[in-house]
């Protein structure tokens, strides 16, 4: 009963609290970070609490103070792990996903021949599992980093792909008439009307890959890498029941992947601050 009376609080108490910040939000978007900040708290709390209390094994759920103690106990372990997935196969394997995702959406837009053939193509290799090709790219590339970025590429291209061709249709008959109209030809066109019309839809991409990025290189080193990497700890811990470094790892993965996502976010708040999303504050 405590347990549901300090719930129902905490939840009451962010409540009012989005309330009372709401107003505020607008001028000040680091007001923003206290609610999350708060209710994840509330949720660290009754986690600890629950698995404490009730004798939870920490095989099935550990809890929270040990996944810290695990983070502090590890961090030069962790590290190695986060440079190897992160540094070495997430970042090269993101960076060469969306530009070549990109520079193929400009060529498919000047082709009607690629944007038919290509566009059915890229939907199609978008839904395969990742789980099929992870084993193919490790064939190809090896157990070092390179098949994880390669996963990362196959992963990251062909989201980048149709967002950008959808945001490069995105500006008016009316605009482009008007360029016309001032005798722009197709690259001033592309440089001063299409791309910053499409530049939503490519941050969408982008925020959508920094996510799939990460989890692509993770699933990825499950079927072979060297003795480091996030993926390869988080299944050897599970083997050997090593749960709390299990739940370190995921820890990192997700606190990396937060963190990412959030400098495509802030940056996109400086690129697009025309667009009605961000001009009330949010990115």
């Amino acid at each position: 009963m405590a347990l549901v009376a300090a719930w129902l609080f905490a939840w009451l108490f962010v409540e009012r609290l989005s309330k009372a910040l709401a107003p505020k939000l607008g001028d000040n978007a680091g007001l923003g970070l206290l609610i999350p900040v708060v209710f994840g708290a509330a949720l660290l709390v009754i986690w600890e609490v629950v698995t404490r209390g009730a004798n939870v094994p920490p095989v099935l759920l550990p809890a929270p103070s040990m996944i810290g103690a695990q983070l502090a106990n590890s961090a030069s372990i962790l590290w190695a792990d986060f440079v190897q997935t992160f540094i070495k196969s997430v970042l090269p394997g993101y960076a060469i996903g969306c530009l070549s995702g990109l520079v193929v959406a400009i060529l498919v837009d000047r082709s009607p021949f690629l944007k038919a053939g290509l566009l059915p193509i890229g939907n199609f290799m978008s839904a395969l599992p990742i789980i099929g090709i992870a084993p193919i790219m490790v064939m190809w590339f090896g157990f070092d980093w390179q098949s994880k970025a390669a996963v990362v590429v196959a992963m990251t291209f062909f989201p980048m792909l149709v967002n950008t061709v959808a945001g490069l249709n995105a500006s008016s008959s009316i605009e482009r008439d008007l360029m016309r109209t001032y005798a722009a030809g197709y690259w001033q066109t592309l440089m001063k009307l299409r791309l910053p019309a499409a530049g939503p839809f490519i941050f969408n991409a982008l925020k959508i890959n920094s996510t799939l990025a990460l989890i692509g290189a993770i699933v990825a080193e499950f079927f072979g890498t060297p003795i480091v990497g996030m993926g390869f700890r988080i299944s050897t811990g599970v083997g050997r029941l090593a749960i709390d470094l299990v739940w370190a790892e995921i820890a990192v993965a997700a606190v990396a992947g937060s963190v990412f996502y959030g400098v495509i976010a802030l940056i996109e708040r400086g690129v697009t601050f025309w667009h009605p999303s961000v001009r009330g504050g949010r990115a």
